[in-house]
């Protein structure tokens, strides 16, 4: 089987309002939960063969961070200009091209686009992804990553408020 793992960008900066958007890193939030979302994609096994993410900055640290806690060697990032501001058209084309070389695909970049590409690939209301949230989708091998609508199963839908709010539930 195949797997395709959209990815939300971890939390941002605006401390500093003269940065342009392209710039901001991540906080301190967004750092603690790119880690922790590693580390629970390392802990179901999960490594990419590939994670495209956007060359934004958070995006891109959400990235390496994402790669360290999978166990995987930032030499699987790759940068694409077009994940910054792209539109569903252009993900569902660059993760077709992607899908002949890889069989685990990670794609960090950003909304709307990530929760449109997420509901259009599942047919399912998943409302807005947060900041940092991961979507786990698996394809058949004789069709991987194909892009038409409906086309994934969902493995798994998480991000990171949501391990808490099932803690503050069971308390």
């Amino acid at each position: 089987m195949n797997q395709l793992y959209l990815i939300r960008h971890a939390k941002s900066s605006w401390s500093d309002p003269q940065l342009d958007d392209f710039r901001r890193p991540l906080n301190q939030r967004g750092k603690r939960n790119a880690a922790e979302m590693g580390r629970r994609l390392g802990s179901m096994a999960v490594c990419p063969d590939l994670i495209a993410t956007s060359p934004a900055k958070r995006a891109s640290k959400t990235a390496a961070v994402l790669a360290s806690g999978c166990g995987c060697k930032k030499t699987v990032i790759r940068s694409y200009d077009d994940l910054y501001l792209g539109t569903r058209a252009f993900h569902l084309e660059l993760i077709g091209r992607l899908a002949a070389d890889v069989t685990v695909l990670f794609v960090v970049g950003h909304n709307p686009t990530i929760t449109d590409l997420a509901e259009y690939l599942t047919g399912m209301n998943l409302g807005n992804v947060p900041t940092c949230g991961v979507i786990g989708l698996e394809y058949a091998a004789d069709i991987p990553f194909a892009g038409q609508s409906t086309s994934g199963k969902l493995l798994f839908y998480d991000f990171p408020k949501r391990w808490r709010l099932e803690d503050q539930a069971g308390e």
